[in-house]
């Protein structure tokens, strides 16, 4: 199937989900993630935040849990810039207040922007991916660009409810490919000998 399909197919399978179930399964998807791979080399990590509206896998469990069990990693939040349209990474903690932008997202209001090439991992929202760990995002190719301008060694997480689908038709070279997917069920690796260097 070819994006717009996947896209409204898997929008409407996440909106289905009730609203304590996805928060049940974000919470197992979290309980994954830290089962699955190592944090310890990990000295920064940006993370999306979750949209309600849309359904998203919940990632204040992933962030709670770093921000109790790994205080030495900063974490990052993604900053819509009005004026390019570039995502702008902002640290952010447990204190930090947030605000909606005009796409209904919630994000730090201030704070200075991030390198790119400080994270060691970005977990990416998506809507579907395939077995070769491209995704379906929400088409605006946020993700897509911010993702160009991080190292070639950052490792890119993505969050599904579901298991990745056979074949996203219309890929593209501006297209990239996630590292792994977490799911409820499980981690889907699509890059051979994921970990964390542990020299960042």
């Amino acid at each position: 199937m070819k994006k717009d399909e996947l896209r409204k197919l898997f929008l409407a399978k996440r909106l289905a989900i009730e609203s304590e179930k996805r928060k049940s399964l974000s919470a197992e998807m979290a309980a994954v993630l830290f089962r699955e791979v190592e944090f310890r080399g990990v000295s920064a990590v940006h993370c999306f935040l979750s949209l309600e509206k849309n359904g998203e896998p919940q990632t204040a469990p992933i962030l709670e849990r770093i921000w109790r069990d790994y205080p030495n990693i900063r974490t990052f939040a993604p900053r819509i810039n009005p004026a390019t349209g570039a995502i702008d990474s902002v640290e952010i903690t447990s204190e930090t207040p947030l605000s909606t932008n005009r796409w209904g997202i919630p994000e730090p209001p201030e704070g200075k922007s991030a390198d790119p090439e400080l994270f060691d991992c970005v977990i990416v929202p998506l809507i579907c991916s395939d077995k070769a760990g491209h995704r379906v995002g929400y088409g605006k190719g946020f993700y897509d660009r911010f993702l160009t301008r991080c190292r070639r060694d950052c490792k890119k997480v993505g969050l599904s409810f579901f298991p990745p689908v056979d074949k996203i038709l219309d890929v593209h070279q501006g297209d990239i490919q996630l590292d792994l997917c977490i799911t409820p069920a499980g981690i889907y690796r699509f890059k051979p000998n994921f970990a964390f260097s542990a020299n960042p």
